[in-house]
């Protein structure tokens, strides 16, 4: 049995359709479980629904149901679209579990010598549910670049948590490597962000602005704001504070979030787990956005990619080949249709779904499908394994491609079929056949088993065609083509009439 392993994805509000954002998500933390699986370790992988707060209320007020029932209605459809990306999840929570509310109440309470009473007067964004500085406000000229929308000024009590107390450590964690933060320029960032010291955060409302949460434990008049509430799902869903086993996974080895989170998870979440004596995550692996097309993805443009599409109408290796790839692990990327296309039909299709069918036809036709002894290849397995390891997938798929793209270039170089012509002319020949088409299928199941975290349909394809040392023929092409966005090259150039 390996260590076990964990590894989290951050938990998205219920209330609008999955997106794009959430499928990279769970992408990313399932490319890494399989990863590590593969490598004999247990992994415990994480993934939720954050069902709490006003956009909720709000939205099941339209829809003229109550909260808990629109939250039934909701949760599923990241449910399906986490299946549906091939994510291999262990555990799913969802904020309203009796089990969650009932530990979040559990960690107020042991937070308690950190939480004080106080009146807070600010800017708050609707969208973000965040209270911002004055300079932050001005900055943005009053209204918030994520959500377009202007700040709110407002003034109530509420309950704080003494975040600041902790800022040194947590300084000293992140600078140290205790909690690693990937890339390193958004460690950078984030160190920057807190250079004068955290502040200290509003955990909670007063039940007239903020009905639909987890109760204040001891005042009846406020409500848990999000932060506390969603943060620490991370634990909870693990069992803590009471269920046996929680110990055995915890600090998770990589916490997946997407750069517009980074504040909270770097800052508040260290805080609150210092304030119950629990260690620090020890990484964060912080992704970047996707844009179409250069553009930032938005509902008012119409510019919104949706992964059941993509997943529908390509399949899901295609999709995962592309985000895994083509958008940078650890950066913003860009995502085209036409890129897309063309990905899928060259790299997919033209560089790997061809070589595997002329490999498997070749050892048919010529060999009656028996494959000789496939050696072991020589590629040099280290820059996959760190790229894997230090979470740069992308890095780690280009060096899969190279080794693709060294086998047909072995294949025309020594042009097997040319070799099976001479046969009956030259006694070597039917040996050297052997080897080269062995040679081969020695590179296609090492090709396999790199790409079983990115493409597990694929891979699975690749071992049962030559592992068992017959070509077990596989129905159809692995990617056939497809030009939905791109020229068909196929099409007849159709002369004009005169």
């Amino acid at each position: 049995m390996g260590k076990n392993l964990y590894i989290t994805t951050a938990i998205p509000y219920v209330n609008a359709k999955p997106h794009i954002g959430n499928a990279l998500d769970y992408l990313l933390a399932d490319i890494w479980a399989r990863y590590q699986k593969q490598n004999g370790h247990e992994v415990r992988f994480q993934v939720g629904t954050d069902e709490h707060g006003n956009k909720i209320a709000a939205k099941a007020q339209e829809a003229g149901i109550d909260p808990k029932t629109y939250t039934d209605q909701m949760y599923g459809n990241f449910q399906q679209l986490m299946t549906k990306v091939g994510a291999e999840f262990t555990d799913f929570v969802r904020t309203t579990d009796d089990h969650h509310v009932a530990a979040v109440q559990y960690i107020w309470q042991k937070l308690q010598p950190y939480i004080y009473k106080g009146t807070y007067e600010g800017w708050y964004c609707v969208g973000c549910e965040a209270f911002v500085t004055d300079k932050e406000a001005a900055t943005n000229n009053g209204i918030c670049p994520d959500h377009n929308q202007p700040y709110q000024r407002l003034s109530e009590d509420n309950y704080y948590l003494k975040t600041s107390e902790f800022t040194d450590r947590i300084r000293d964690a992140i600078e140290s490597g205790k909690m690693k933060i990937e890339p390193e320029f958004r460690k950078k960032e984030f160190l920057e962000l807190i250079k004068d010291g955290l502040q200290d955060v509003s955990i909670s409302r007063p039940n007239k602005h903020l009905s639909w949460g987890v109760p204040v434990p001891g005042d009846p008049n406020q409500v848990m704001y999000v932060w506390i509430d969603a943060l620490a799902n991370y634990i909870t869903v693990l069992g803590y504070p009471d269920r046996d086993g929680w110990q055995e996974y915890w600090p998770a080895d990589v916490q997946v979030i997407g750069k517009d989170i980074l504040r909270f998870h770097a800052g508040i979440w260290p805080a609150m787990l210092m304030g119950l004596d629990l260690p620090l995550p020890k990484k964060l692996l912080v992704h970047g956005f996707v844009n179409v097309g250069n553009v930032k993805m938005s509902k008012s443009i119409g510019n919104v990619v949706d992964p059941n599409e993509l997943i529908d109408q390509y399949g899901l290796d295609a999709f995962r080949y592309f985000f895994a790839r083509h958008i940078p692990t650890l950066d913003d990327g860009d995502f085209t249709w036409e890129k897309f296309e063309t990905a899928y039909n060259t790299e997919l299709g033209n560089d790997l779904g061809n070589v595997v069918s002329r490999v498997s036809s070749m050892i048919s036709r010529y060999q009656a499908g028996v494959i000789g002894d496939a050696p072991q290849p020589e590629h040099d397995m280290k820059p996959y394994r760190q790229a894997m390891d230090s979470l740069n997938f992308n890095v780690a798929l280009d060096e899969v491609w190279l080794t693709v793209r060294s086998l047909n270039q072995y294949l025309e170089r020594v042009k097997p079929w040319e070799v099976a012509k001479r046969r009956d002319t030259d006694t070597d020949a039917e040996a050297h056949l052997s080897e080269i088409l062995s040679q081969a299928v020695g590179s296609l199941l090492q090709i396999g088993d790199l790409l079983v975290p990115f493409l597990p349909h694929t891979a699975e394809i690749i071992h049962k065609t030559f592992e068992s040392g017959v070509i077990v023929p596989q129905d159809g092409v692995l990617f056939p083509k497809i030009y939905l966005h791109t020229p068909d090259p196929r099409a007849k150039n159709i002369p004009k009439p005169e």
